[in-house]
């Protein structure tokens, strides 16, 4: 038993020993682990605090950058408001000085308006004395006399303004009748501004038509000319006042329907190919003229001549017209002994002007005639065409030949279709159609209907009115008048003022 416990004992006391042995090693262990976190931490602490101070730094340099930058600025300012005060002091000196200036004009105006009211009532006082009248009187006298004399006055200009009215209507009326240019009637203008082009079969209108109306769209574009497709059994018609561009139309149709093949590309190369070969007829057509009169032209004439061929008036072709008037001019030149040659010449070109005469403005006669000039006529021929209708004195026999031979080719009986009446009714009524415009004062047609001129109330329409004003009226032709070829619309706008000497 005693052996028991002194087993025990020893056990116990080696246990003990065991764990003072055991312990030692755990604090050492411990208080290293706390050294290197004390070294640790001081270490974290004195990288915050370089971190902080450099932190701290920048923000004091960042400040100090803003506050030179403010001060710069406020500087700047400082100079700024200083130049302004000194170029306001300056302004301010200058304005005292043009203040008393003006201060002192004032005063003497003052002094001059006094001086003159004086030497007025003066004047006055002088002449009541001299003319023995007082004030009242004298403008009673002056009144009558000035109501006397505007009596007078607007009695000449009465007078004056009917007798030139009356001669301006006579003048006007004479000049229409001498100076009509044929052109078509409204009444005849279906025959001569339609053409009619057979077709094979009827299958041949859809092809001409086209998908969504394609084929006709792009037709009618190119050439001008309207296409109308009916219910007249295998026919289709073209219509176009402008007869050249018909015949166009119709060559190009013709040849679209032998080819069988009609889309946008092929109508486009057709109608080229039409606008060539009509150049070509033109020419031909035009030499032709020339030789079949025995004369030679200049090829650029010979070529106008040729346009003739595709122009009528009043249904009369053109070129048949010349060459009829070229014919009889030449049996009066034989009769009377004047130059047959000059004659032929003088007839044949005496309308030339109206190949062109949409082109340029003018009556077709000097058109005419300066279009034979220019191409080496002699100067007999050229006034022989300038006078045909009297734009232009006549001066010598071969003048009164071209009237007569004219006035002969177009008075025979059937050669033209449009009565005087007719004719002077639709320059009424294109004339009626302008004036039916609040600002229009008043409209003249010229040309035998190929232009009118419209003059407005210069206070009632501004430029930009007068502008718009010409294509109302336009538009307004348009849609309510019929006539053959092209109007043109000259709106004028001026303020005049006359006076006469007597």
């Amino acid at each position: 038993m005693i052996l028991y416990i002194g087993w025990g004992m020893s056990l116990l006391a080696a246990v003990a020993v065991g764990l003072l042995i055991g312990s030692v090693p755990r604090r050492r262990k411990e208080e290293e682990i706390l050294e290197a976190a004390r070294e640790e931490a001081d270490q974290v602490k004195k990288e915050k605090l370089l971190e902080a101070r450099q932190e701290v730094q920048e923000l004091r340099e960042e400040v100090e950058e803003r506050t030179k930058r403010r001060e710069d600025e406020i500087s700047r300012a400082e100079e700024r408001i200083l130049k302004r005060e000194d170029r306001l002091s300056k302004k301010s000196t200058y304005l005292e000085k043009i203040e008393d200036s003006l201060r002192g004009d004032e005063e003497e105006l003052v002094k001059l308006k006094e001086e003159g009211a004086k030497l007025l009532e003066d004047g006055k006082a002088q002449m009541e004395r001299m003319a023995g009248w007082t004030r009242k009187e004298a403008q009673e006298h002056l009144l009558k006399v000035v109501e006397t004399e505007s009596q007078r006055f607007f009695s000449r200009k009465i007078e004056e303004i009917e007798r030139r009215a009356k001669e301006d209507a006579e003048q006007r009326a004479a000049h229409v009748i001498a100076t009509a240019v044929q052109r078509y009637a409204a009444e005849y203008v279906e025959e001569n501004t339609v053409s009619s082009v057979p077709l094979p079969s009827e299958e041949f209108k859809g092809r001409i038509i086209g998908r969504e109306g394609r084929n006709i769209k792009t037709f009618e574009a190119l050439t001008g000319v309207e296409l109308l497709v009916d219910d007249t059994p295998e026919m289709v018609v073209l219509s176009c006042f402008h007869p050249m561009r018909r015949e166009v139309a119709r060559m190009a149709l013709s040849r679209l329907i032998e080819d069988g093949r009609i889309h946008p590309a092929q109508i486009e190369e057709k109608v080229q190919r039409a606008q060539s070969r009509l150049a070509e007829r033109v020419k031909e057509e035009g030499r032709k003229a020339a030789f079949d009169l025995g004369i030679e032209l200049h090829p650029e004439l010979a070529s106008l001549l040729g346009r003739l061929r595709y122009r009528t008036s009043y249904g009369q072709n053109q070129l048949a017209h010349s060459m009829e008037v070229s014919g009889i001019a030449k049996v009066l030149a034989d009769e009377v002994g004047a130059d047959a040659n000059s004659a032929v010449r003088a007839g044949l070109l005496h309308d030339i002007g109206k190949a062109v005469d949409h082109e340029v403005d003018g009556p077709h006669a000097l058109i005419s005639a300066d279009l034979a000039r220019r191409y080496g006529e002699g100067r007999i021929v050229v006034q022989a065409i300038a006078a045909h209708h009297e734009d232009v004195e006549p001066t010598g026999v071969l003048d009164v030949l071209i009237q007569a031979a004219d006035t002969l080719s177009a008075a025979r009986p059937g050669a033209r279709q449009e009565t005087y009446e007719r004719y002077v009714q639709r320059l009424h009524d294109l004339e009626d159609l302008c004036r039916s415009f609040p600002s229009v004062h008043e409209a003249y047609a010229l040309q035998a209907g190929r232009e009118v001129r419209v003059m407005v109330h210069p206070d009632r329409a501004s430029d930009d009115v007068a502008a718009k004003l010409a294509y109302d009226i336009a538009r307004a032709i348009e849609e309510e008048l019929n006539y053959p070829g092209e109007i043109k619309v000259n709106v004028i706008r001026q303020t005049q003022f006359t006076e006469s000497a007597k």
